[in-house]
């Protein structure tokens, strides 16, 4: 029997935050971590701020938001308030009620310094990697990357802007005519004049091979 689709969902949700994630998750052991360490640095935290004005953010939230801004890859501080704005799993590890508002991306800017100045950032990574339940899950051990995955990646990001360039130069060949003013082709260095610079001074072979290939997308451009 085929379910009936409703565009409008329900108004109130009797599920908490916490019957959501899932009993397995590992952010709980990671939560249950970090609440330990938030604990012991509440006179830190006390501090840095003042006894009177209007109550600021708790530096525990900001603190748990930057942690999974790391676990999670987040390219900046907007996409990490985009994803605590609607991810129920985000603000279930910060502290957030479901109907909580969030605080907008400029927040980290003007407590970055007073977290910074106290040393808040340091010692609260230092205590959580001492913890006994995480340091021996750590490792000096160092490892490899395959060179040639990211000089391929240099390749394809460098084929792309060329494409990129040679785009906009036909269409800008295109709107403007052939009265558009064009750039003289540059001078194309031969095989022998490169050897001979080569010995000259090693480095100078990558400024070389830079300068024919630049020559080279004139040269297509001017076709």
């Amino acid at each position: 029997m085929r379910g009936t689709f409703r565009n409008q969902a329900g108004l109130f949700s009797y599920l908490s935050l916490e019957e959501r994630v899932p009993e397995r998750h590992p952010l709980r052991n990671i939560r249950e971590l970090v609440r330990a360490v938030l604990v012991d640095m509440t006179k830190d935290f006390a501090a840095l701020y003042s006894d009177e004005g209007r109550p600021s953010i708790p530096p525990e939230q900001l603190l748990s938001a930057l942690l999974l801004q790391a676990f999670y890859g987040l390219r900046s501080e907007r996409q990490l308030m985009e994803q605590l704005d609607y991810n129920l799993l985000f603000r279930w590890f910060v502290g957030l009620s479901p109907d909580a508002p969030v605080w907008v991306p400029t927040t980290f800017t003007k407590n970055r310094e007073r977290l910074q100045d106290g040393d808040v950032f340091q010692r609260f990574m230092q205590t959580l990697l001492n913890h006994p339940r995480v340091k021996p899950l750590l490792s000096d051990e160092h490892f490899s990357v395959d060179g040639t995955l990211i000089e391929a990646w240099l390749r394809s990001r460098a084929s792309s802007q060329r494409t990129v360039r040679k785009k906009a130069t036909a269409r800008i060949s295109t709107t403007k005519g052939a009265a558009m003013k064009r750039t003289p082709a540059r001078a194309i260095p031969t095989a022998a004049w490169i050897a001979r610079r080569r010995a000259e001074r090693p480095s100078f072979a990558i400024w070389a091979m830079r300068r024919w290939r630049t020559a080279m997308v004139w040269r297509s451009a001017r076709r």
